[in-house]
């Protein structure tokens, strides 16, 4: 029960193997509208609190949840009136709503932004629609960390018009206030700069308003996108120069966030100013996913993913799929051609970050069966790119997909990598597909017959992928990999040959 809006998100589980986000309502409340004036919630916004807790509440009870938790965050909390609106939950809908402490609230966008980014030293924010969390994140622990009210809504209803588009006097104004606010915080950095992360409705909008703007993938939502101080300061000079009924039309932004929108860039970017963050990692999660995964990974203190690269593959695997001992022999296959190729100077293209990619396809390249064998490759990609993978760029996500949708067959086109495509990634496409192609052949028989395999190359002849084996499923693998080793030679202008063991 946020400042701005009331979520409520259903969670999947299967402890221990993988989680997933089910269904999701999420009601515009705006709680905090007002409250700034008599420091309780306004008689409209409290009736409109109940009906959706009452709402919420009947969701959970005819769709057989059992298990519910309901928080509240800044402005329930500051409301002087918060008992009163608490006790009429509990009476009308049942349900027992805790108040966060800002520091727990603190705590679970911490959760959130440790379990689904790459920040593992630097900052994280959290920006909510009455407040501002900020942390100081060391070796992926909460070191430090600090409240503001400086909430999206907060500071548009203080600093800028509620009609009007807003004058440079009203944006100087809010970004002095901001900055001052944070002044005394010691442990933010005083222009240094470093890995910076961010979670909250108003920054997720922000970050698909600039994807759109940049003509990036609609997929993949904005799950590791990285959006850079300059085009943020690019959106707020144009939301700035349009009245707030029309900042929810701008692609990207959510309509009723139109009218605060503004108020949330312009405290993001005073912040990035002073803080000297050349950009913020923004993730699809937010604080509800802090407060499942203490849940999910209550074994742990603190709750946290070892690896959040690795466990988002790993979870996408076992999502759809029982049993993942075939995608990890393809990957181990795929990973000893990447290496011998590498070593034989064949695959100058490739480097580590590639081999992690292509471990990432390998694992999900047959998830598409979830959906039909006919054409899984093909949705494989679509549920890879659908299905997030936290802790990766939307670029390499688009890559990790492509991967995955050529590894049957198929000219490889990285074209569609769109405005994400880099120099060379023709190659780099070509080459992994090749790769994971030639793997998926010699594991061909699914008994993992083949048990590894071994590249031979000398001066400019034929190269040679000598196999070993030790089940009666090989025969069939070799004969499978030689009809599939042509874009292999392609890609790398080189005879293939293929040898069984002896």
């Amino acid at each position: 029960m946020g400042s701005n809006s009331f979520r409520l998100v259903v969670y999947g589980w299967d402890p221990g193997r993988y989680w997933q986000h089910v269904d999701e309502i999420r009601e515009a409340v705006r709680v905090s509208a007002g409250m700034s004036e008599s420091g309780a919630i306004k008689k409209s916004r409290f009736k409109r609190a109940l009906r959706t807790a009452v709402v919420f509440a009947s969701f959970c009870e005819h769709s057989g949840i059992d298990d519910v938790r309901a928080v509240a965050t800044s402005a329930i909390r500051d409301a002087s009136n918060r008992d009163e609106l608490l006790t009429e939950m509990r009476s009308q809908s049942g349900l027992d709503v805790q108040v966060l402490s800002t520091e727990d609230e603190t705590r679970y966008g911490y959760l959130a932004i440790a379990n689904t980014t790459t920040v593992e030293t630097g900052w994280g924010l959290d920006m909510g629609g009455g407040s501002l969390q900020l942390m100081r994140i060391e070796d992926r622990q909460l070191r430090e960390s600090g409240s503001w009210p400086l909430g999206a809504v907060r500071v548009s209803e203080k600093f800028l018009d509620d009609e009007d588009k807003a004058s440079s006097k009203q944006l100087k104004a809010l970004r002095k206030h901001v900055t001052k606010a944070v002044d005394g915080c010691d442990w933010l950095p005083d222009g240094g700069g470093g890995p910076f992360a961010g979670i909250g409705g108003t920054v997720r909008n922000l970050a698909a308003a600039a994807q759109k703007r940049a003509g990036h993938p609609d997929t993949g939502g904005v799950q590791g996108f990285r959006l850079s101080r300059e085009a943020l300061e690019e959106l707020t000079d144009e939301l700035a120069g349009m009245p707030p009924a029309k900042r929810g039309g701008v692609p990207g932004i959510k309509p009723d966030r139109g009218d605060v929108i503004l108020g949330g860039a312009v405290v993001l970017g005073a912040l990035m100013d002073r803080g000297g963050f050349d950009d913020i990692e923004v993730t699809d999660a937010g604080l509800r996913e802090g407060v499942f995964l203490e849940r999910f990974l209550d074994d742990r203190d603190p709750p946290l993913v070892n690896d959040v690269r690795r466990a988002a593959v790993v979870n996408l695997a076992n999502r759809y799929q029982q049993d993942l001992e075939h995608p990890e022999h393809v990957a181990e296959l795929s990973l000893q051609l990447f290496d011998g190729l590498r070593v034989a100077g064949l695959a100058d293209v490739l480097g580590a970050a590639e081999r992690e990619l292509l471990w990432a396809a390998c694992l999900l390249h047959d998830i598409g069966t979830a959906v039909d064998y006919d054409d899984h490759h093909k949705h494989s990609r679509y549920l890879i790119l659908n299905g997030g993978l936290p802790g990766f760029s939307p670029r390499e996500l688009e890559l990790i997909a492509l991967i995955a949708r050529y590894h049957r067959k198929g000219e490889p086109d990285a074209s569609e990598l769109g405005p994400l495509a880099r120099k060379k990634d023709d190659a780099r496409l070509a080459l992994m597909s090749a790769i994971i192609r030639l793997a998926e052949q010699l594991e061909r028989s699914r008994d993992q017959a083949i048990t590894s395999v071994r590249v031979e190359a000398n001066g400019s002849g034929a190269v040679t992928l000598a196999t070993e084996a030790a089940g009666e499923g090989a025969p069939v693998a070799i004969w499978s990999a030689r009809r599939n080793a042509d874009l292999l030679e392609r890609v790398i202008g080189r005879k293939v040959e293929v040898a069984g063991p002896e």
